[in-house]
Formats: structure tokens, sequence, C-alpha cells
């Protein structure tokens, strides 16, 4: 039996195992599916990465080789081209590899496999179904990792950071996108990196959709909401990120429909105390940095729990209430202190008062001014939960 397996070789997954080895963990294992371990870093051929971790700006492949690389220093164990196609109870879990099917059992299990683009399907889009349509991570390893360029004139949808890192990546491999499409009234990534697609000349269609894809072998255009033809030879579906919690929902593992992840406490810890979770299978999305320092976190726990140190799992259950989209951790140990951060974000752009209440009373409250796409924080410990708590409500009140 292994100490630790860990499954996904991305910012989180290495951040914990690198974390793990540190506190003198003996078998930290890396489960990782591709070829190469990293995660989406690999093909990200753009700064800023790193900053925090190597205290100098790095592009995404630099950042990712230099992740692998202080991993295997310290001693991780990373088995690349290794599937998990199923997580039971305890601890195991069942690997698709090169050499067949495995069965690996370990003390305790890291859940890092990380978050995916929204999908041609998901998004409803209708039309023809022509070779040209790719997610910016497609994008990115056509042309960072297999020196393809599957287009020239794209439409890029969404103006989300990743849609900005589409039009980057675009740039730098002879590629004109001819428009960004995007459905708010306004650019999603925060000012300035907004001003990207002017400084660029590329404009912007703000308030509108594509309700078609037109072509037949290839993209020859998309039909807009405005109902206007664009034509183009390709599109880039960009962010509407989804958790990658396939192996989540078909296991025996507690998980949240609001995050699209797993159910976990401040620790990490999921509803089977073996498993723990970290890095944007938690929510969608984070940076890569912040990514890595959760992993590491988590990795610390994990230590600490396997040397019998966490407190015992509580039924403590937090809700996102009026004007949130999901609360991440959705369970509470109740310890002093605390150790606890809650990730929010909101459903809506508000304006309001940000508060946790027991019932009717409110024991943490602040004035707060929130777009969905912005990070919420609550430092629990600065907050007067009362003893024999089992429900806190997240919410803001207008």
């Amino acid at each position: 039996m292994l100490d630790v397996a860990i499954i996904g070789g991305g910012p989180a997954g290495l951040g914990a195992a690198i974390a793990l080895k540190e506190r003198g963990v003996a078998q930290v294992v890396v489960l990782e599916r591709e070829s190469e371990a990293g995660g989406i870093p690999r093909h990200c051929g753009h700064p800023p990465f790193g900053l925090h971790e190597f205290r100098r700006l790095m592009t995404g492949p630099v950042y990712a080789k230099a992740l692998v690389a202080k991993a295997l220093a310290a001693g991780v164990d990373i088995r690349t081209r290794q599937s998990v196609v199923a997580l039971q109870p305890g601890g195991v879990l069942v690997l698709a590899t090169p050499d067949g099917p495995e069965r690996l059992e370990a003390r305790r299990v890291l859940l890092a496999t990380g978050a995916r683009e929204r999908t041609r399907a998901a998004r409803l889009l209708g039309g023809d179904r022509p070779a040209g349509v790719l997610n910016t991570g497609a994008l990115q390893a056509a042309v960072y990792l297999h020196g393809q360029v599957p287009f020239k004139a794209p439409v890029v949808v969404g103006t989300e950071l990743v849609g900005l890192s589409a039009l980057s990546t675009c740039r730098r491999h002879g590629i004109r996108p001819v428009a960004m499409v995007e459905e708010a009234p306004r650019t999603v990534a925060r000012w300035p990196l907004g001003l990207f697609p002017r400084l660029l000349r590329i404009p912007v269609h703000y308030n509108t959709g594509i309700t078609e894809i037109l072509g037949d072998t290839h993209v020859e255009g998309v039909r807009l909401t405005t109902g206007a033809t664009l034509p183009c030879d390709g599109v880039i579906l960009s962010g509407q990120f989804l958790p990658e919690a396939s192996l989540i929902r078909a296991s025996a593992l507690a998980y949240d429909p609001a995050s699209g992840g797993p159910v976990i406490d401040q620790f990490g810890r999921c509803s089977d105390p073996a498993f723990f979770a970290a890095g944007n299978l938690l929510r969608p999305i984070e940076t890569a940095g912040w990514c890595h320092s959760e992993g590491w976190d988590i990795g610390e726990y994990i230590a600490d729990d396997l040397e019998g140190g966490l407190p015992p799992p509580e039924d403590v259950e937090i809700i996102p209430g009026k004007g949130l989209k999901y609360v991440v951790p959705q369970r509470l140990a109740l310890t002093a202190p605390l150790h606890a951060v809650l990730q929010l974000r909101a459903s809506a752009p508000t304006a309001g008062q940000l508060q946790l209440r027991v019932g009717t009373s409110v024991v943490y409250r602040r004035p707060i001014l929130t777009r969905p796409e912005r990070r919420i924080l609550i430092d629990l410990d600065g907050a007067r939960i009362p003893p024999g708590v089992t429900r806190l409500v997240a919410e803001i009140v207008t």
C-alpha cells in the first residue's frame, strides 16, 4: 500500500507532492494520464507563471518543467500514461495503463484532476460540424506541442482571461482572429486586460453570441444572435470552465452541483476521509499559482492526517444563499483555530453586505461590490461561530 497517490500532475498535484515529500512522507506517487506531467501550463506559451513559486517570470512550458524537476528532485514518483478510471472506498484506485488494467491502494488519495472548457455540445451551438472548432486548450496543444496551425482567421468566443490567452497564442503563430464574441455587456477579464483585443485591433462584439457554425468540411463562418453572418475559418471556444469531476460523479464521494466538484471540508478532505481534493477540480477556475499554493497547503494537511493530527470530520454544512453561485469548502470541522477560508462567487454583479448567518444570527458581515468572475474570500478565523452549529448560510444582502 502506498502512502499517498495523487491523481493529476498539474500545479496542484505537484505542489502537494512536493509538500508531502518535504514533510517526510515516504511513498508519494503522481498518476498523470498524459505522456508528460505539468498540466495545462505545458501548452501555455506565454507569461506570467512562476512569480510566487520560483521568484521569476516564466512561460507556461518553462514553469511546468520547473515544477516537474522540483518534484523529481524531492523524490516524487511520477507515473505518466496512467489513467484512473474508478475510485473505490478507502483509497482504492482502478487504473488503465499501457500494461493493462491495474489496482492501486493508498492510505490517502489526492484528487487534482483540474478543469476543462465547456464543449460545443454543452454550449448548445447549432449548425454544421466542420473541422476548425477548438477550445483554447486544444488550440494551444496543437500549436505548442504539435507545431500545427489549424486556421488563420478564427472567431474567438468569450473574453475571460483564457480568451485573451487564446489571442496571445494566435498572435505568436501568425493567426489573425477576425473578432471576439461576448454575450456579456463588457469584457469578463479584469481591467486593464480587457484592452488587449483593442491593442491588437480585434473587434469585440458585446451582448452577442453564436447561434450557428457554418461550413462543410471546414468552418466558413458563424451566424450571430444579431442575425449577422461573420466569415471566418475557425472558432475558438474559450472559457466557461467545468471541474473535471467525472471520477467523482461515478464514485460514492459526495458531489456538489453548485461548484461542480467534490464536497470537502477546510482541509480538502472529501466525504470518504481517505480522499482529499485540491486545485481547479474544486471550482472553476483559479490561476496555476493559486492551485499550486492550494495543493501545497492540502499536501500539508494530508501529512498531518497521516500523523493523526487532523480533527475528525464534522457535519457542519455551509450553504450558498442569496446572490451566490457556490461556496468552497462545503463542510466545516469545528476546531480552534478553524484554519478555514471560504471561497465564494457571486451569481451576478452586485453590491451589498456579504454575511454568514446561523439561523437568523449574523456571525460575519462586510460590505461587498463584486462580479461573477471575481474571487470572494472569507477568513472564518474572524467569524464568531458558536458551538453546536450544524449549518452556516453565506449570502449577499442588497
